[in-house]
């Protein structure tokens, strides 16, 4: 099943405080960014943010899981409605994303 855009648009809404938010359609879901950093995907109407040592440690309780079969385990996150905690998870997600060192293609 393949996720609605008013859905991603209201996550993206949910978050903009944390920065630049835009959101791609990717294989049917959609992947997101802020501030050109891709932190999350949204898959089946669920939202999945990467999972970073600084996230994992301000945010221990959070379930994990992955959003595709074969995927590694990002946060699921299943309150969107709650403004202050997505934004904050946004900020430290793409601050750690940030600073990690760019993957070059091979």
């Amino acid at each position: 099943m393949a996720s609605h855009a008013d859905f991603v648009e209201y996550v993206a809404e949910q978050m903009q405080q944390a920065g630049s938010i835009r959101s791609k359609k990717m294989f049917g879901e959609y992947g997101l960014y802020c501030d050109g950093v891709f932190f999350a995907v949204i898959c089946d109407d669920q939202l999945f943010v990467k999972i970073t040592p600084q996230s994992e440690a301000d945010f221990p309780d959070l379930p994990k899981a992955p959003p595709y079969a074969g995927a590694r385990d990002y946060f699921l996150v299943e309150d969107v409605d709650d403004r202050e905690q997505l934004t904050k998870l946004v900020r430290i997600t793409c601050e750690a994303l940030m600073l990690q060192p760019k993957k070059r293609r091979k």
